[in-house]
């Protein structure tokens, strides 16, 4: 019986392992000094742009791009607080944003340096946007002076699509807001924005990012009010931006308006419990009454799945909003909300068409239950009513307007008798 013969083994002999196989060592601080070295070799902002165009050939960008910003901006490696790491021989250099001169002309052209390299290395975008989360939360760790120049220059970043606006999210954290440094940075980028853009491509931004409905939250604890923000806002001549943040809060707490509005008829609330809910909200949240109405409306007619025959809407209509008339009552105590509410009506019978026979039903049963007045009625059809389907839903009330008038003048003539 044959045995195997033993195959030979190699020995005293090292076995290499490929390049490929072998992990790279992580060494930011060998890539700083590199870089920094290159800096202080260049002469001027062309230079320094050159240098960094050809450098990322040779160092590792992919690996050490935000300890690249790092250096670009801060002139070092930043660790957490927003100080410079001195490791090393010369942990930092002055060819940065921290040390260049305040004015927007050197803010321009500095600037040309971070999107010459990231139109080079479009790679370098999402590292840049991270980076940008990073530094904005270090901004206490900088000097009052570095806080103005990183401002103006995210600024520029923003405006030239270098950053996304929502990175100035971040700034809604405690540390910052307590001290008042979250909105002293966001009102420079917001003025400096303002100058180099314009009012309206900077509201447009703030939408963009998020941020128009969440100004307040950038303020101190202590001086989170309405009053607070105009204020400041007023000061920066920035009374647009504080406008449009007005209009989405007012926006948002109409939302929340609707919401509960909707959760309190899903839960069978009663009508007294569904009014005192809505009116303690609208007080919060200084929604007036004409409008209250109107989001009732909306609501009330948004909860029915409405018949697709004409002529059995009308009907569908009167029983379903003859069980709201006491919640629309309790909010058209102005001639203001009533003339709102018959708005409302004709432009919902205008915009759905098997309603167009409904609206002078729907305006009787609320003058008969008293949630609208006889003198807004005659107002509405004088003088209020909107252009839509304005001489069909003329000619429908012409009928009822002459009653009105007609009962009016006999009251006179009994008063005089």
């Amino acid at each position: 019986m044959s045995q195997k013969a033993e195959r030979p083994v190699l020995s005293g002999q090292r076995i290499k392992t490929r390049k490929r196989d072998e992990r790279e060592k992580n060494d930011p601080t060998g890539f700083r000094d590199a870089v920094i070295a290159g800096l202080e070799a260049a002469d001027d902002l062309e230079q320094i742009s050159k240098f960094l165009d050809s450098a990322g050939n040779k160092l590792d960008y992919r690996r050490y791009g935000e300890v690249l910003f790092d250096i670009l901006i801060a002139g070092g490696l930043l660790v957490p607080g927003g100080s410079i790491s001195q490791d090393g021989e010369k942990p930092r250099t002055d060819r940065c944003l921290f040390a260049a001169p305040e004015d927007m002309e050197s803010m321009r052209n500095h600037e040309q340096i971070f999107t010459r390299l990231m139109r080079r290395y479009k790679y370098l975008e999402k590292m840049f946007e991270e980076e940008m989360k990073k530094v904005l939360i270090f901004i206490k760790g900088f000097t009052p002076l570095e806080r103005i120049k990183l401002a103006r220059m995210t600024a520029l970043w923003i405006a030239n699509n270098s950053v996304p606006p929502h990175v100035l999210l971040v700034l809604n954290n405690e540390h910052l807001t307590k001290d008042g440094l979250a909105l002293e940075f966001l009102l420079e980028v917001f003025v400096t924005f303002k100058q180099e853009k314009g009012t309206a491509p900077l509201v447009a931004t703030l939408r963009k990012g998020g941020l128009d409905n969440r100004l307040l939250d950038f303020l101190p604890i202590n001086k989170r009010s309405e009053e607070h923000l105009k204020t400041v806002f007023i000061e920066k001549e920035l009374a647009d931006i504080f406008k449009l943040h007005k209009a989405q809060a007012s926006q948002e707490a109409k939302r929340e308006l609707t919401q509960l509005l909707i959760d309190d008829i899903n839960d069978n609330k009663t009508t007294k419990d569904i009014i005192a809910d809505v009116k303690d909200m609208a007080t919060k949240s200084n929604i007036p009454e004409h409008e209250v109405i109107g989001l009732i409306w909306s609501t009330v007619m948004s909860l029915a799945e409405w018949n697709k025959k004409e002529e059995l809407v009308a009907e569908q209509a009167m029983k379903h909003l003859r069980t709201y008339t006491q919640l629309f009552g309790a909010f058209s105590t102005t001639q203001k909300a009533e003339m709102a509410l018959l708005l409302k009506v004709q432009e919902f019978c205008y915009e759905n068409m098997n309603f167009m026979k409904a609206f002078q039903k729907i305006v009787l049963m609320f003058y008969k239950t008293e949630v609208v007045s006889e003198d807004s009625i005659l107002k509405w059809y004088k003088e209020g009513h909107s252009n839509k389907g304005k001489m069909h839903f003329l000619e429908q009330m012409k009928q009822f307007i002459e009653w009105l008038q007609n009962a009016e003048e006999e009251t006179e003539s009994e008063e005089e008798d």
